[in-house]
């Protein structure tokens, strides 16, 4: 049995997979360190309560139609969720408090942990005396630079003329203009954004900390800077998915199990995983482009095509007749897979992959070099890292092309840039890692974290 400290931690995860999965990381160090864990989820997105039996699972309502929870919109999802959580999450905690038996018990709740992109969690747990940290799912580069947009928006700086597309954004390195463009390219809510940004780093001020899912190693310089905007801790205490707890899952998906079997009969480094994530959805024309770019190859694939993600088919049915059958074992498509596992795999040599956050970091923490294909928001920053500042990887530059797929596999894994690749990604992988062990940086900021959680 786990020993207990006799405290309970309240976690509140955004009901998306990338916010999810390091939601419950985190509650599972937390439990490993003594504390009891409650987490309130929304019905839409609920995790698999049946997967952390040790953990309180508290559902409330979000008021989402269906139609509303297939949007891929995700600003407007998010928006919604904000709208309508509110009472819902006010009166879980109000009846969560209620049903202690005494005021003891009611102490027992060190603190409230929720997502930076919840707005409204501060304000009540303020009305409860409830501290509340803010989860940072992102690299603290973006989450430092996307709060602030707005304030470029009102000098002026965007939007920028063509002929600056290349260059650095003064405030946001290593982003540049055509990138923040991606991110900021539909101008018709810039308004609302930027009103959604100002609201994140408002209430985020008045929070108790921010705990984030990166450490030192990967984001020094955001950190150093930090005390500009913030003044209280700042608990850099990743990657979260490395630390010695117990591993369980948190996918929203079922993965396909037979990508292990099918990677085991393959050679060393010989296969190129291709994953964009559980949001980003492509065209037909862009899913026949990759297609063909990794055919082309001659080189071993493992693709992950979500079902849905292919706009107006169900799947890969649009793919060529008799395209599966080419493949001759060469190929493999699955609609998920349990990609920690996978990029552990001695077979994995290189990762397409969106630069989402968790799949940029699970990558560097296995040695793995990447691929870019960002589409989205940090995913843009993050393939700038990967490319230009860590240069463990290849930038695609927004290129769905089956030439430019098919010379970038085989750059990465059959020519000399690779080797080079693979080098300083294997070093960064093994700073990583320390960075977790006993004496390492996030190891270190962890043991503040639950001295701070305690403190209250």
């Amino acid at each position: 049995m786990e020993k207990t400290n006799g405290r309970r931690v309240i976690l509140f995860p955004l009901p998306l997979q990338g916010c999810i999965n390091p939601m419950i990381q985190l509650a599972k160090i937390l439990h490993s360190r003594g504390f009891s864990i409650t987490v309130i989820h929304t019905r839409f997105n609920a995790p698999k309560a049946s997967s952390h039996p040790l953990f309180t699972f508290l559902q409330i309502p979000d008021g989402l139609s269906e139609a509303e929870t297939r949007t891929r919109d995700v600003t407007l999802l998010i928006t919604l969720l904000n709208q309508r959580c509110e009472s819902p999450f006010r009166e879980c905690l109000t009846k969560l408090f209620a049903e202690s038996e005494t005021e003891e018990e009611k102490q027992r709740t060190s603190c409230l942990i929720d997502d930076s992109n919840w707005l409204f969690t501060q304000s009540v747990a303020e009305s409860f005396n409830l501290p509340r940290f803010v989860l940072c799912t992102y690299k603290f580069t973006f989450f430092l630079g996307h709060l602030l947009v707005p304030q470029l928006r009102r000098e002026g700086f965007l939007p920028f003329p063509d002929s600056e597309a290349e260059d650095l954004v003064p405030v946001f390195p290593p982003l540049r203009k055509k990138d923040l463009s991606r991110i900021m390219r539909n101008s018709r809510q810039s308004e609302l954004l930027d009103s959604y940004l100002q609201k994140i780093l408002e209430t985020t001020k008045r929070a108790s900390g921010i705990i984030v899912m990166s450490c030192e190693e990967l984001d020094r310089d955001s950190l150093a800077e930090s005390n500009e905007v913030f003044t209280f801790p700042i608990f850099p205490i990743g990657p979260s998915h490395i630390h010695d707890v117990q591993a369980s899952s948190s996918s929203l998906f079922e993965p396909d199990q037979s990508c292990i079997p099918w990677l085991d009969k393959r050679e060393t480094r010989s296969v190129t995983y291709v994953s964009l994530g559980s949001i980003v959805t492509i065209s037909e024309s862009e899913l026949l482009e990759i297609a063909c770019g990794l055919s082309n190859t001659n080189l071993s694939f493992l693709w992950v095509v979500r079902p849905g993600s292919v706009h107006g088919r169900d799947w890969i049915e649009s793919l060529p007749q008799g395209f599966i059958e080419s493949l001759d074992e060469k190929g493999k498509i699955v609609k998920w897979a349990p990609q920690k596992e996978v990029l552990a795999h001695r077979a994995i040599g290189g990762f397409l992959t969106h630069n989402g956050w968790n799949s940029t970091v699970e990558s560097i923490c296995e040695g793995v070099p990447m691929i870019s294909l960002p589409f989205a928001w940090d995913q843009m920053l993050n393939a700038r890292f990967v490319s230009d500042v860590w240069r463990i990887g290849i930038h695609l530059e927004g290129r769905i092309e089956r030439r430019e797929i098919e010379r970038a596999v085989r750059r990465l894994m059959l020519g000399s840039e690779g080797e080079g690749i693979r080098e300083r990604i294997n070093a960064l992988r093994d700073e990583v890692r320390r960075s977790v062990q006993r004496g390492g940086s996030s190891s270190r900021y962890l043991d503040d974290l639950v001295d701070r959680i305690l403190s209250f």
